[in-house]
């Protein structure tokens, strides 16, 4: 005997777009504490998925997923189908409590600002939000800072008080030198000796010969690894003066450069870079989403919870096929 509901057995059964709306970014960053920024932005993304298809999916729902075809009925929550009008089971304990680190790159490039606030605040916005999200779902969540070295490292723990202390650690990381991914990478490789999540934020400014090797090391420790890249916009798409003056953000080198000539080059080395990065990705079964500093905040829970949802609907194929999910995205 099978169930099918009848409104729809499976949201996620189509791919899901991102939030139109959400909060101000520039807005967002007038509130000086991040605490306060990250609940905003949380609080804005539950009430806003009342008025969406994704009603009734808040943190109460992180402990289901979608009834699929097939599936045992004993694990059916009844109580849960009365309220929603939708057929869910209950996920294991495992699928449940996980742990996540957010690797958060600081680095000299991270301070660039060319809308009122920077690419580090952003991220660190960023982080913040996922790890107040995640810990509504119970999660553990770590988090570890670097530059060219790592700056702040804080395990994983789902407990009274450890929100409060990654939010400390994010507020007093400052932008340092240059960008090094083999040592965060290597470190959370060598702590994380469960499966968990790894969530890299960072603008990728960097060389990806040893990127790849670093994260196909991790997923083939079976770690979920989720890239969001961090950029201005201003570094999408280079509009320049005459005669402008171009710095390296990293090396802090000086040139004169044509405009013309120059934001030609430009575009076609970033979407070279950009192009290889997604292939890396899509390599690895990686999740990639490029994150402009303009863009709500949101946006990244957004993406977050359909990268989550995809992973559940593939760990529920393998428990009834016993296919292993091989398959990855980006988008941008």
């Amino acid at each position: 005997m099978s169930v099918t509901s009848q409104r729809n057995a499976n949201p996620d059964s189509t791919p899901a777009r991102r939030p139109a709306g959400g909060v101000d970014p520039a807005t967002l960053m007038r509130i000086k504490n991040l605490h306060l920024r990250a609940k905003t932005v949380v609080e804005g993304y539950f009430n806003g998925m009342h008025r969406s298809p994704f009603h009734g999916f808040s943190a109460e729902f992180s402990e289901y997923s979608p009834y699929t075809t097939g599936e045992d009925l004993r694990k059916l929550d009844w109580k849960l189908y009365a309220r929603s009008d939708r057929y869910f089971v209950k996920r294991f304990e495992d699928e449940t409590s996980r742990r996540c680190y957010f690797v958060v790159d600081q680095s000299r490039s991270m301070a660039f600002d060319a809308i009122g606030y920077s690419k580090s605040e952003y991220a660190k916005t960023v982080a913040a939000t996922l790890a107040y999200f995640l810990t509504l779902s119970r999660d553990s969540v770590g988090l570890l800072t670097f530059d060219q070295e790592i700056a702040d490292y804080l395990p994983a723990r789902h407990r009274h008080g450890h929100l409060r202390q990654l939010m400390v650690c994010l507020e007093r990381a400052e932008a340092g030198e240059g960008t090094d991914l083999n040592i965060p990478l290597e470190r959370i490789a060598a702590t994380i000796r469960k499966r968990g999540m790894i969530v890299l934020i960072s603008d990728l400014l960097t060389p990806l010969e040893s990127l790849r090797t670093r994260l196909g090391y991790l997923r083939s420790r079976g770690h979920e690894v989720i890239l969001l890249r961090v950029l201005d916009p201003a570094e999408i798409e280079l509009k320049l003066q005459p005669a402008a003056l171009i710095k390296d953000m990293e090396t802090n080198q000086e040139i004169v450069v044509n405009p013309q000539t120059a934001a030609a080059e430009y575009g076609r080395q970033f979407e070279k870079h950009e192009t290889e990065l997604k292939g890396i990705c899509n390599d690895l079964g990686i999740d990639f989403y490029r994150l402009p500093t303009d863009s709500p905040i949101d946006t990244a829970l957004f993406d977050l919870v359909n990268a989550q949802s995809r992973r559940g609907r593939k760990v529920i194929r393998n428990r009834n096929t016993g296919s292993t999910p091989s398959s990855g995205g980006a988008a941008g």
